[in-house]
């Protein structure tokens, strides 16, 4: 009897793990062993992947995807220890990747005076004026967000449309004010900070920049592109290292609590000091960065041959650092007039731009991109900046033959020639693009370019993407603020704050836009394999939204929340009751 009991267990227990065997591969299963950690039900699941397929649920084992299926299938994969959301029919998808923004850049402008809401110079200078009394004398007063070409009059004085520092100076005498353009390829700075710069009717303009004068020669007070720096240098900082990295820390706490709030799981980051990538590290070590970060490396062309090869980094602390591309800057913005045109500027014609690192070092920096197996990601904003760019790309990828598929990539690219359009997907170069920009920039860039150049050039999604190009998506923050709903509405609509819609037709669809938002960002960094799109096997980094942004009506995308914001399995960010 024993013995009879005993192959009939025998046979039952095979039985069990072949009907076992079966469910998992159906992405069901029975047992606490085969439980899910985490499981979405009873929504929208837009998975990204090649065939855009949809589904209602999804489990997560560890910080992986583990299946994905009906309502009834992932269910069985729920245990006593499963953390499990109801979905309430609401959308989920790939966790946003921001394509290019400033991490450190979005926590310092939380430290700092917000310009991005005054609506003239007038109610800035009032805003420092408040600062002042409030502060120390001789204590720094900074703030960031300010575009003139956004406020509701012209300031009165003005030099090239930009305001003069006089009315900063007479609120702010004892205290050195420096307020940065939107763009940060510009500032304005109050007379007491010029003074501690040594800034005076002798002082030349530095390489790549301008200290902006007046038909006297008077300084205005603002610093176009690396004249900067003067000034910035002048402000001393933290006294301590101990005091510096405090402060660096919390910069790196506010930044990732805004990010995932808005729904992002992955931020490129476009342009940090070793320093700041070693901080990013030992945030990981801690467990202290509850986001991943993708990282370019941003100093010399000497700093960068000491310590490229030490450096680098893939997938460090399961996946939440990879510190692998290098950013430069060959021009600057439109908005202060430093990006670098073929032709002069159409409200300006004795301006071309800037170009802000002289070529022969571009060419250096990337034979050591190659070198070390690095990708090159240039900020290209002008189209003689872009060609230059391309040009140098060509040369190099000529000179390297046997490298094949580099990702370098041109951040930007925000206004091409029609001659250089083609020449992306040729070579194939990403566009890393800013879908926002456009928007935010409509109503003014005709001024700037004239209408032919405008049409022909700026921010020509749909012709990038015929040419094969890979095109990417973010906001470029703190320029604009990192929420991906607010970017992705700008790429399907295209539409400016007066109604008017900007040269309609390099719209992209609905998906197009989450793709530029999620898989392409993904391939942008070598990361499709591990992100981008919600597959089995591929980390779980899930967005959840309150609106489906791939149908509901377009006026209705802009007034879409985050839900929730899920970074391997676990839930980050959970909107508020």
């Amino acid at each position: 009897m024993i013995r009879f009991i005993s192959c009939f267990g025998i046979i039952s227990l095979l039985f069990t793990f072949i009907g076992c065997t079966q469910n998992s591969e159906l992405g069901l299963g029975t047992g606490s062993a085969n439980a899910a950690d985490l499981v979405l039900f009873n929504g929208k699941i837009v998975t990204v992947d090649k065939s855009d397929t949809e589904v209602q649920a999804i489990a997560v084992k560890d910080d992986k995807i583990v299946a994905l299926g009906t309502d009834a299938e992932i269910k069985a994969r729920i245990g006593p220890e499963t953390k499990s959301i109801d979905l309430e029919g609401k959308l989920a998808i790939p966790g946003f990747m921001e394509g290019h923004g400033h991490f450190m850049g979005i926590g310092n402008a939380q430290m700092i005076l917000d310009l991005t809401k005054p609506k003239n110079f007038d109610e800035i200078v009032a805003m420092v004026a408040e600062a002042v009394k409030k502060a120390k004398p001789g204590e720094w007063i900074t703030g960031r967000g300010w575009h003139q070409d956004k406020w509701d009059k012209k300031p009165e004085p003005s030099f090239e449309g930009l305001p003069l520092h006089d009315k900063l100076s007479e609120v702010s005498p004892d205290n050195p004010v420096l307020l940065t353009h939107a763009s940060g390829h510009g500032a304005i700075a109050n007379a007491k900070a010029m003074e501690l710069a040594g800034i005076d009717a002798n002082t030349k303009d530095p390489d790549g920049g301008e200290i902006l004068r007046d038909e006297q020669g008077k300084a205005t007070g603002f610093m176009r592109e690396t004249a900067q720096g003067l000034v910035g240098r002048a402000n001393k900082g933290p006294e301590t290292d101990e005091e510096e990295e405090a402060q660096a820390r919390k910069m790196a706490e506010l930044a990732a609590k805004e990010v995932l709030s808005k729904g992002i799981t992955t931020f490129q980051d476009a342009g940090s000091s070793f320093a700041t990538a070693e901080l990013f590290k030992q945030l990981v070590d801690e467990k202290k960065m509850p986001l991943r970060l993708w990282v370019m490396i941003r100093t010399s062309n000497d700093d960068l041959e000491k310590n490229l090869e030490k450096s680098r980094l893939i997938g460090y602390g399961d996946n939440r650092l990879t510190v692998r591309a290098i950013k430069l800057s060959i021009d600057g913005a439109l908005g202060s007039r430093g990006a670098w045109l073929l032709e002069p500027y159409s409200d300006a014609e004795h301006l071309k731009g800037l170009n802000l690192i002289p070529i022969e070092d571009v060419k250096k920096t990337a034979e050591l991109a190659v070198k070390y197996d690095y990708q090159l990601c240039i900020h290209a904003i002008g189209d003689r900046a872009n060609r230059e760019v391309l040009d140098i790309f060509e040369e190099s990828f000529k000179a390297n033959s046997d490298k094949k598929d580099l990702r370098w990539r041109v951040e930007h690219a925000q206004h091409l020639n029609p001659d250089d359009i083609p020449r992306f997907g040729k070579l194939g170069v990403i566009a890393s693009m800013q879908g926002v920009h456009c928007t935010s920039d409509g109503t003014w860039v005709p001024d700037r370019l004239g209408d032919k150049r405008s049409e022909e050039g700026a921010y020509v999604w749909q012709k990038l993407m015929k040419s094969g190009a890979l095109v990417t998506n973010g906001t470029d923050a703190p320029v604009e603020d990192v929420s991906p709903i607010a970017s992705y509405y700008s790429t399907v609509s295209r539409k400016l704050k007066d109604g008017k819609v900007f040269y309609p037709d390099q719209k992209m669809s609905r998906i197009e836009a989450l793709r530029s938002y999620t898989i392409n960002v993904a391939k942008s960094g070598f990361e499709e394999e591990l992100k981008g799109s919600l597959e089995i096997g591929k980390l779980a980094d899930i967005t959840v939204l309150s609106k489906d942004i791939l149908t509901v009506e377009e006026d209705q995308i802009p007034s879409t929340e985050v839900e929730y914001t899920i970074v391997g399995g676990k839930v980050e960010y959970q909107k508020a009751e």
